[in-house]
């Protein structure tokens, strides 16, 4: 493992996240032995807006039982879960956190999922995948932490096959200036790799994607984050959420990130862009 990855294995997940994650549904009144897909809610759609992004993305596709979808940069599973849960679909999760697919893998065995959805721990930049693989690539809050967007792009319009899709919601940079540091997906900027908007976008077409639906929601984001903050002032933090992941910094990351996103020192960008038929 590169020096990247350990980073980002360090930051996402510095203890045992087993244990963690187990104690935790415990501690919420949760029995890990009866699982369904809402007692995990608070924890297994690790991006801004959580399950509703993932709602809203996924309404943006053709899906159904005989889609074969891959997860980049899956996290703890979440939304693999729901795409095989609510459409069918045979999902294939993919993350450079090793401790991530083996808690993702538990969860869809708890919930009865494990015949819809596999995790497999590598780099999202050399995938172990045929050519033409799938029918559709998934990404959310991923490439944060991926310098090399073109080649991440370019791998994932390989396995995809033609006419296939690649739907994606991430965090880019916005015109407010400097990133407030720690955040979510880095404490620094040695593992934070923003781009804007628009060299998104041009990465994306120069890799040879076709660009059909492109939008801008930041202003969305930002008010459901200040809800979440207020929500954590007024209640405290849960025995059950996020910060599992994240320690001890976890409300100074929450800070900054309603700041970033109040001061467009970030964006978020949902966007479904296709490989062409004929490539």
């Amino acid at each position: 493992m590169n020096s990247l990855a350990d980073s980002l294995e360090n930051h996402y997940a510095p203890h045992d996240l087993e244990v963690a994650v187990l104690n935790a549904l415990v501690a919420a009144g949760k029995d890990p032995d009866r699982l369904v897909p809402e007692d995990l809610s608070a924890i297994d759609e690790f991006h801004i807006r959580g399950r509703k992004a993932t709602s809203d993305l996924a309404s943006r596709l053709q899906l159904n039982a005989s889609t074969q979808v891959l997860d980049a940069g899956c996290g703890l599973g979440g939304a693999s879960r729901y795409l095989a849960a609510v459409f069918g679909c045979k999902v294939t999760g993919v993350d450079i956190t090793e401790p991530y697919c083996r808690v993702a893998t538990m969860l869809a065995m708890r919930l009865g999922l494990a015949d819809r959805v596999s995790y497999r721990h590598c780099d999202a930049l050399a995938m172990p995948f045929a050519d033409s693989s799938f029918d559709v690539v998934w990404t959310q809050h991923a490439t944060m932490n991926i310098s090399d967007k073109f080649s991440f792009y370019e791998e994932i319009l390989r396995v995809l096959k033609p006419g296939g899709v690649l739907a994606s919601y991430d965090i880019l940079s916005g015109t407010g200036g400097d990133v407030y540091y720690p955040v979510p997906w880095a404490r620094d900027t040695a593992t934070s790799f923003l781009v804007s908007p628009k060299q998104m976008r041009n990465v994306l077409e120069d890799v040879g994607f076709e660009i059909e639906y492109w939008q801008d929601t930041t202003e969305i984001g930002r008010c459901w984050f200040k809800r979440m903050g207020d929500k954590l002032r007024n209640q405290g933090v849960p025995p059950l959420g996020i910060h599992i992941l994240l320690g001890d910094d976890f409300q100074v990351m929450a800070q900054n990130q309603v700041r970033n996103l109040e001061e467009d020192c970030i964006s978020l960008i949902e966007a479904v862009v296709r490989r062409p038929a004929g490539s």
